[in-house]
This record gives structure tokens, sequence and C-alpha cells, in this order.
């Protein structure tokens, strides 16, 4: 296919580079910011860089708008000003929170990929295997695009892509902010290096949660260990207790409805819970 990426942000120039090794080619790209434009040298050497809208009219089979999912509507809707977004090539965009309804009336999919991008060369060795969020009318075309870029389509309703896309988030952009909040704690507890003392514990707790659900709980909240937590919370850095709160009450909660924790024995537990969260508030 004759392709043409409009955004060749972190997700953009990585996508297009991983149609042309499927044999594709990108002929032309948007990149508006330095960034951008060392990217798409880098990832995309033979496609021309060009406005938006000459990139449309590039795209004679697919053209791909990797752009941001607040400014995605607006780029459409610049597009279509302009007249580029002609009938004959698939309009796919990357967002994971919106549909086919945000491309309007075109030959459109929704294609998300449920990876996290750094704009690095690196990123193409994670596409194979990993899934797709798509929504599409043609789901054969879909389903060939997908396996070409060596992915899995997991096919997400129009009305669910904002709670999938929430599910993810949540998933990998919290749990960067976890990790650091941890090795935060850790320096504060003087520990000099975070990271070889997490890898192990999170690479393991993140195995065990994959494959055994709320069963791979463990630790002072799944044990109703109040004592141990009320210490936590007396000695946690200011920054870190609402999140930890946050976390443990959740921890609990979970815990009991999946049978780790006994409702009697998590009483004095939440109440530790319920007394430093009032605290934090005060």
């Amino acid at each position: 296919m004759t392709v043409g990426v409009v955004g060749a942000g972190r997700v953009g120039a990585v996508l297009g580079a991983a149609l042309n090794a499927a044999g594709h080619r990108v002929v032309a790209a948007a990149a508006v910011s330095a960034a951008s434009r060392e990217r798409a040298a880098r990832l995309l050497p033979d496609a021309a860089i060009l406005p938006a809208d000459e990139v449309a009219r590039a795209a004679t089979d697919l053209l791909l708008l990797a752009v941001p999912d607040d400014m995605l509507a607006g780029v459409v809707a610049g597009l279509d000003r302009t007249g580029a977004l002609h009938r004959g090539p698939v309009v796919a965009h990357t967002s994971g929170a919106h549909g086919l309804a945000v491309l309007g009336d075109v030959n459109g999919m929704a294609l998300h990929p449920a990876m996290t991008f750094t704009g690095a060369d690196t990123d193409l060795d994670r596409l194979p295997g990993i899934a797709w969020g798509v929504t599409a009318p043609d789901r054969a075309f879909a389903t060939r695009l997908v396996a070409d870029l060596g992915g899995v389509p997991e096919w997400i309703a129009e009305e669910s892509r904002p709670v999938y896309h929430a599910a993810l988030a949540h998933g990998a952009n919290h749990l960067v902010t976890l990790v650091n909040e941890a090795a935060d704690v850790l320096r504060a507890a003087g520990v000099g290096e975070p990271g070889r003392v997490l890898a192990p514990l999170l690479t393991a707790a993140l195995d065990n949660a994959l494959r055994m659900g709320d069963a791979a709980l463990t630790g002072p909240v799944s044990r109703g260990d109040a004592g141990t937590v009320g210490k936590h919370l007396d000695r946690m850095p200011a920054e870190a207790l609402p999140a930890y709160l946050a976390m443990a009450r959740r921890t609990a909660d979970r815990a009991i409805a999946s049978g780790r924790l006994r409702p009697q024995d998590a009483t004095a537990l939440l109440d530790v819970l319920s007394r430093a969260a009032v605290g934090s508030n005060a």
C-alpha cells in the first residue's frame, strides 16, 4: 500500500517504519516539531515531509493519523475543510479513546496498539505479538493490516473505547507513577539504588498478578496487619501518603472480595486506613 502518516511522533514514526518493513511504502509524513522531524528522518527516511493535507492527498491507500487524542477531531476537521479526506484511502487513527465517530463519513478504522512507545528504533522490536484495539467496519482488512504489523486484533465496540483506553492507561501509566513513587520512598529510607531492589520484586509481582489475579496479593494489607500498615502511614513521606492510602484501601477491598482477607480480620486495618484518610484531609 501507499501510506501517509500525519503525526511523526513516538507512535506514528514507529508504525510507519513497521509498515515499511512489512512491504508497504510510507511516501509522506507530517512532522511539525524538531523532534518529530528528526524522528521522521531516522525512521522514515524515504518519506517526504509535507503539510498534513498534502500527506493525505499522497496517501492513496492508507492514511494513518497518529496525533494526541484531544487533537484528533481538530485534525480531521482541518483535513476535511481542505478537501484532503477524499474517498479513496482507508483513514486509520491510533487513538485508544476514540472510535469511528471522530472520523466522520470517511472509510475509517480505529487502530490502537496496546504498547508504550518511546520513539526509538527499539520500539519496533516490541510490536510482534501485541494486541491492537480495533474498531472497524471492514474486519478482514483490519485483520490483514494488524497481521502485517505483527499483532493480534482485539475487537472493541465503539461505545467501549473510552473504558478500554482507561484500563490501559490505569495499568501502564499509573504503573510508571507507582514504581517511581516506590523508588522515591526507598531513597528516603537511604537506599542508594532503588532500581536494583525493586526490579526482581516488581517483575515477580507483575508476573504473578497476570497469571494468578487477586490470588497474587501478598503483604500486610492482604493479611490484615493493621499495626504494620499504621507504622507505614506514620513514617511515609507526606507527598506519597495519599497514593499509598488509596491503593491500600483498594487492595483491602480486593483482598476481602477475593476471600484473601476475612471481613472480621479486616476491621482493625480498615479503621487505621479510615483514620489516616480523615487526618490527611484535615
